[in-house]
């Protein structure tokens, strides 16, 4: 078992919308944006949204460790849909997450105003 400086036991915590790749950032995002109008969100139908948005091919070997890492991390909640199809939903602390990327962009954008 490891220590941590703040002495918490707490293993597991959510991170920061700057510990995250932009790529992360987009995941979340493009999963968020699917809930909206699916039932299950499949690997498939984020993979296809993300190549719309970054005009190029997104590779399976990027893809899924990038969900399985935002899984464990909490801020995705990974389903199985069949044997061969698992589902995906943006969890509470995504959503916390995204908000505060956002917050963060309309500082940068409106220059603190």
């Amino acid at each position: 078992m490891s220590s941590t400086t703040s002495g918490t036991t707490d293993t597991h915590s959510t991170p920061h919308h700057t510990d995250l790749s932009t790529f992360q950032i987009d995941l979340l995002t493009v999963t968020a944006r699917l809930e909206a109008s699916l039932t299950d969100v499949k690997g498939l139908a984020i993979k296809d949204s993300l190549e719309d948005i970054c005009g190029e091919a997104v590779n399976h070997g990027r893809l899924y460790p990038n969900l399985d890492d935002l899984a464990e991390s909490g801020l995705i909640e990974k389903g199985t849909i069949d044997d061969r199809s698992n589902s995906y939903r943006v969890t509470e602390s995504g959503f916390r997450l995204l908000a505060e990327r956002r917050d963060h962009l309309d500082v940068a954008v409106d220059g603190g105003a």
